[in-house]
């Protein structure tokens, strides 16, 4: 189980350490991505805050703060879903490899994993082979996790 505030601190000293700050109401946003199992949109966040904070945002409030939280990296933009989820490595020190996203069709649940960097040089490769360009190296993957899966069966 992750602690909440634990990581809201590590984000919010990250962001002093960037030169920026991480207002009441970018917490409030990003602990509703925290403690949520799946990827929210910007209107269910209104409703978050709403129903956790007593506190109404308006969405296009939401969407900056989204945007800035992206920037900061401390979220991650599910593009084929339009929701976002909070990013897994928040509380790391360290350099990460780009980001790949599981999510289940049942349940919407998301998981970030990485992939290799050989894998990832052989997909840029058929990419360009192809005639494209690569946008973004993020990858989304529909899936249906363990527990949608048991719970078929």
């Amino acid at each position: 189980m992750k602690n909440v505030q634990t990581i809201i601190d590590h984000a919010e000293k990250t962001c002093r350490e960037h030169g920026s700050r991480l207002t009441d109401k970018r917490k409030r946003v990003l602990s509703g991505l925290l403690e949520s199992e799946k990827a929210l949109s910007a209107y269910e966040l209104v409703e978050s805050c709403k129903e956790n904070y007593g506190e109404s945002i308006p969405a296009m409030s939401v969407y900056r703060i989204l945007e800035f939280l992206e920037q900061e990296k401390l979220v991650h933009k599910l593009n084929l879903a339009n929701k976002y989820v909070a990013c897994s490595h928040i509380t790391c020190d360290h350099a990460h490899e780009v980001p790949q996203f599981l999510i289940c069709n049942v349940c919407q649940a998301v998981s970030e994993i990485t992939i290799k960097k050989a894998t990832l040089k052989e997909l840029q490769k058929n990419v360009t082979e192809a005639g494209f360009h690569l946008a973004s190296p993020q990858i989304e993957m529909n899936c249906i996790c363990d527990s949608c899966l048991d719970s078929a069966a």
